[in-house]
């Protein structure tokens, strides 16, 4: 049975044998030509793929002041930074198409913006830059254009990545070299271990998510404080369950098991709006199933949430 999605995207990763293939993410969706891929983002023109670049994306932002509601937040630099800001950097548009996207509103809408006004709205008091969304991948080119200039005329300003973990590993490498350089972190959401719960609940395969863990836990050798890599896990009732968690602690735990690891509690959105809030009792288990796995670095987000 295939799972109706919203707004026009394709209900499944585009594959014309014909078509030019798009290669930003885990989809490597071959492409129809006038056609869109998967996240809406990158289309066939003229037998090549298109789409925002290094000059463009659709995108909007806004100065956050810090310490601010962050997923890394508990051991991030940027918690101990008062008086500067968080420039929020919100792409509209992903890679997957998550039927519980806590987001979703961006897709009622698309602001064309360049870099350049970007790259302006850095100013002195800019203590991080968080690409995240939707999903900053479809959008690569245009971030890491921004971190260039940006890291060009403001070293101390701390570059992190919120991401679904889809990007290519080339891209993936690209992000992690610069978030070392400035301090900054990649946080990955790693929304299920199973193949196939991925697909169903968000579309796509969660191949790249595992591997660019696997990469990013990597360079964390290169820089053991702050971390590199956090890893967050939406605790959605009913689906992220005992069998999930165990098996993404068995593959936290055999990378690495300083990785820090949190969870957060789940708000009824979108194709899920019907859906209870994380209980307590799932809460406690993630974080005791962690712990059973010997994982050190554990947190509870959006406990308000719990019930």
């Amino acid at each position: 049975m295939k799972i109706k999605r919203a707004y026009g995207l394709p209900s499944t990763i585009p594959d014309d044998s014909n078509g030019a293939t798009c290669t930003l993410c885990v989809n490597q969706c071959s492409i129809g030509e006038g056609k869109p891929g998967y996240c809406g983002m990158r289309y066939n023109l003229d037998g090549r793929v298109s789409g925002p670049n290094q000059n463009w994306a659709y995108v909007s932002w806004y100065h956050d002041p810090l310490p601010t509601n962050c997923v890394a937040d508990w051991v991030c630099l940027g918690s101990r930074d008062y008086g500067h800001t968080n420039l929020a950097v919100f792409y509209q548009g992903c890679t997957f198409n998550c039927l519980f996207c806590q987001n979703w509103h961006y897709r009622d809408y698309q602001t064309k913006n360049t870099t350049e006004e970007l790259v302006r709205a850095a100013d002195s008091a800019t203590g991080c830059i968080c690409f995240f969304g939707g999903d900053p991948t479809p959008f690569a080119l245009h971030n890491c254009e921004v971190a260039r200039r940006v890291l060009a005329r403001r070293r101390k300003t701390r570059v992190c990545w919120e991401t679904n973990g889809s990007a290519s590993i080339g891209t993936m490498q690209r992000w992690i070299d610069y978030a070392l350089k400035s301090n900054g972190c990649i946080k990955i959401d790693f929304k299920t271990f199973s193949h196939s719960l991925n697909v169903a609940l968000c579309g796509a395969s969660n191949e790249n998510t595992k591997r660019n863990i696997e990469l990013v836990a990597r360079a964390m050798k290169k820089r053991e404080h702050p971390p590199l890599l956090v890893v967050s896990t939406l605790l959605i009732p009913g689906y992220i369950d005992e069998c999930e968690l165990t098996s993404m602690a068995q593959f936290i735990s055999s990378i690495d098991t300083s990785i820090p690891w949190s969870f957060l509690g789940f708000c009824p959105h979108f194709y899920c709006a019907d859906m209870p809030r994380t209980s307590r009792r799932q809460a406690d288990m993630a974080l005791a199933i962690a712990k059973e796995h010997g994982i050190e670095n554990t947190h509870l987000g959006n406990v308000h949430l719990l019930i």
